[in-house]
């Protein structure tokens, strides 16, 4: 199976540089919008068999026009959802910068956990669970061949890359995930190969004609466990949930 993952358009919380995390009725821009309605020449023309999605409404709104052009009902998955930044939600980031733990969440993510929220090492394990789980179950009902795509947030994306590369989640500061981006991940019965990484393109249907999954395991030459083109430094101005990734309002 593959998965599309894609982050959701952008939102208010982007243009304001406020770390939104869970909080209620967070919407999408004005650009976010026009970015939901281009999914559907961006990637409505792939063969998708289903859309799952976050349950907060950034990413509903997101997957609405794709999902009626496609005549798909969303599916709604929890753990999917955006991290639970606790007492660091709804703050800007310019404050954030300054606590102890920021530089935890810079250089030692998998030892973050933020205060009265949850760890980013708890947010990788249920959402690689919810990926491979939909994986399974659309692979059984479809076939091997089945593409699928999971609307969701950034730094829960960038956890789940992070497991398909097999880097350790401390290493996932290195992988950029802006808003109304897709990255495809391959899950074969041997490992996952992570096709397109943070993809903003027009179509994505010629990239992935560009790349197409390995057929088996490739050798020491092969490029299917690399990421297509050199990934964007953007100074680990992370967490990138709904808010301004390294200054970045795109």
């Amino acid at each position: 199976m593959t998965v599309i993952l894609l982050r959701h358009g952008r939102s208010t919380s982007n243009t304001a540089g406020v770390l939104a995390g869970r909080s209620e009725g967070v919407d999408l821009d004005d650009r976010g919008r026009e970015q939901a309605v281009g999914l559907i020449d961006r990637i409505g023309e792939l063969p998708i068999r289903a859309v799952v999605c976050s349950p907060l409404l950034r990413c509903r709104r997101t997957v609405e026009p794709l999902a009626q052009a496609l005549c798909l009902e969303p599916l709604i998955e929890d753990r999917l959802t955006e991290v639970d930044y606790g007492e660091w939600t709804g703050r800007k980031l310019g404050d954030l910068v300054g606590e102890p733990l920021w530089r935890v969440v810079q250089a030692h993510p998998s030892a973050a956990v933020f205060p009265g929220g949850e760890g980013l090492a708890q947010v990788q394990a249920r959402a690689v669970s919810a990926v491979r789980e939909h994986d399974r179950r659309l692979a059984d009902g479809h076939g091997g061949d089945a593409l699928w795509v999971a609307c969701t947030h950034g730094d829960v994306i960038k956890a789940v890359i992070a497991d398909a590369y097999g880097m350790h989640l401390d290493s996932f500061q290195r992988v950029n995930a802006d808003p109304a981006s897709v990255s495809v991940i391959r899950y074969t019965q041997l490992r996952p190969f992570v096709l397109h990484v943070n993809h903003t393109g027009a179509r994505l249907s010629g990239a992935l004609q560009a790349a197409p999954p390995p057929k088996s395991e490739p050798n020491a030459d092969s490029q299917g466990d690399r990421p297509e083109g050199p990934q964007k430094d953007h100074g680990g101005m992370v967490p990138s949930g709904d808010a301004v990734v390294g200054g970045s309002t795109d």
